[in-house]
């Protein structure tokens, strides 16, 4: 019990951050000029049919009746309608949230197998070709966003090519293998930036870590070089990088949006385009907050990692 301590006290420390950035959304986006019903009904609508539809979604209440009618339906699990859509938002945000979580772990497991054996590599050829290769290929990497990289990879792996799918999410189960086959560009296109800063990342901790005192007297001792390097060298180098990691897991999110739309890929991100650009406001209160949550729980499963990566944290 008392290890679970720890892990109790983060999760409290999560809830007040949460609520600062759904207030935040709710009362950005009802300051924003205009009137979604209007727009949603077009100009021919009566003031009667306005005010009619505008009741039924409880857009003619106070804004602060609005904002606690917003949290009573969270508590309860209900996170309003869709303007648009004319569905609940839970269930809108449930359909498509799958999508953007496994892009977005398929994008951060290449680029840390891409990125650790990359770094180590760099790490311990210092200064010879590998490294100025590796070194090259990551700045390479950091130069292409998303919007570049994306059509880039489709006019060669799709068009010229015809090796991958151009868009969409395929059919069947979401881990079936039509839409594995529509992940790969997807993935490859949101995990290769963060696979150059991870490279750098793990390059400069492995050369922090391999001059320190113990690395030297575990040579000494005439342990393996492949022990040293990734059983003592590597674990301690990696506890760095792994608050990277969290940190850039809230940029894979956000990345989401650019490249779901560019593989007209069904995820939330697009979800969320959708919504600001159709002022919805349950719809984008609701993925903001489905995005909120994914990215607290993103830092402390980085926190928790922690420990494993090295034990002597667990005291604090």
């Amino acid at each position: 019990m008392k290890a679970l301590l720890p892990v109790f006290r983060r999760i409290l420390l999560m809830l007040p951050v949460l609520w600062i950035i759904v207030s935040l959304v709710f009362l950005l986006i009802h300051l924003v000029p205009g009137d979604p019903i209007a727009q949603m009904m077009g100009e021919g609508a009566s003031s009667t049919d306005l005010s009619a539809l505008r009741h039924s979604y409880g857009l003619d209440l106070p804004l602060h009746t609005q904002y606690f009618r917003y949290w009573q339906g969270i508590f309860h699990g209900d996170l309003g309608r869709s303007l648009r859509l004319r569905d609940s938002v839970t269930n809108l945000v449930l359909a498509r949230y799958p999508y953007t979580l496994l892009m977005s772990v398929a994008a951060l497991v290449l680029a840390l197998v891409m990125a650790v054996p990359a770094g180590v590599a760099s790490a311990l050829h210092r200064g010879r070709v590998t490294d100025r290769l590796l070194g090259g290929v990551s700045l390479l990497g950091l130069s292409f966003p998303n919007f570049a990289l994306g059509p880039i990879l489709i006019l060669i792996f799709s068009i010229s090519l015809g090796w991958l799918p151009v868009s969409g999410a395929g059919t069947g189960p979401l881990l079936g293998g039509s839409t594995m086959l529509h992940l790969i560009l997807p993935a490859v296109t949101l995990g290769l930036s963060l696979a150059a800063i991870l490279t750098r990342m793990v390059r400069a901790s492995m050369l922090e870590e391999l001059g320190q005192d113990y690395i030297r007297t575990a040579r000494a001792k005439g342990l393996p070089e492949r022990t040293v390097v990734y059983r003592h060298a590597l674990r301690n180098a990696l506890v760095p990088v792994l608050t990277v990691v969290g940190l850039q897991f809230g940029s894979l999110l956000a990345g989401a949006i650019v490249t779901e739309t560019i593989f007209s890929w069904p995820g939330l991100g697009r979800l969320t385009l959708s919504a600001i650009s159709n002022r919805d406001y349950a719809l984008v209160q609701g993925c903001t907050l489905t995005i909120g949550l994914t990215y607290l729980a993103a830092n402390l499963l980085t926190d928790l990692a922690y420990t494993l990566a090295n034990p002597r944290l667990r005291r604090s």
